[in-house]
């Protein structure tokens, strides 16, 4: 913390707020995780992202103004994976020269409870449509085939249960984080099972999958539509 701060101090004097978070903030990080430093500024240079290394530590700065901050959150909110907000919300005020710091993190952790919007029946459809696929072209596919497959099946079907469900997303890391928070919100096992799934040499993952699709009207191919407005 004392780092980021002066770290804040020093590169941006004029910053009315900043926050640290990420993995650092959450207690998870590893020997090569690096500080997530989220910063408000009035105008130029913000906005930008910026990568440097910092008294030792890698630093990811996101340089924001109150325009670029929002218009990032409504991204997030698009696409269901609440980067920005988890980063500014589950965070540590380092700076907060008018209240703006207290006030956006309050703000960012009301969105993040809230929840995603709904999905479509289209969105849903097409979720879908893209896992039956998947599991089709496993059915016989050579091991390298495999696990090009099931690296991709394990995610798509991640963010079916997920955003079916009133969760959010996420990508990669973020994407197992999420899962496992869901498991442990519902006494499930959907992330030991899918990655399991993943490492078998047999059909696991094909039942793992089956079991989230199942809970949203199972697989899906004949009958699928969807039209594209160009």
């Amino acid at each position: 913390m004392d780092l980021a701060r002066q770290l804040v101090q020093e590169l941006y004097p004029e910053a009315r707020a900043a926050w640290l978070g990420g993995s650092v903030v959450r207690g998870d990080a590893g020997p090569t995780s690096d500080l997530d430093i989220t910063m408000l500024l009035d105008g130029p240079p913000a906005p930008r992202r910026k990568s440097l290394e910092y008294g030792g530590w890698p630093v990811e700065l996101f340089v924001h103004t109150d325009k670029s901050l929002r218009y990032f959150a409504d991204k997030d909110q698009a696409r269901r994976q609440p980067t920005m907000m988890r980063l500014v919300g589950e965070s540590v005020v380092l700076v907060d020269t008018d209240g703006s710091g207290a006030r956006l993190q309050q703000e960012f952790v009301a969105e993040v409870a809230a929840g995603p919007k709904p999905l479509t029946d289209e969105e849903v459809q097409l979720l879908r449509y893209t896992i039956t696929d998947l599991l089709e072209d496993l059915a016989g596919a050579a091991a390298d085939v495999r696990l090009a497959i099931t690296s991709v099946l394990w995610q798509e079907a991640a963010r079916l249960l997920l955003t079916g469900s009133g969760h959010w997303s996420g990508t990669g890391k973020g994407l197992l984080r999420e899962l496992t928070a869901y498991d442990v919100a519902h006494g499930t096992d959907h992330a030991t099972a899918l990655l399991d799934g993943v490492r078998a040499p047999d059909d696991r993952i094909v039942s793992a999958v089956d079991r989230i699709l199942d809970a949203h009207g199972g697989r899906l191919f004949a009958g699928f539509e969807l039209a594209a407005s160009l």
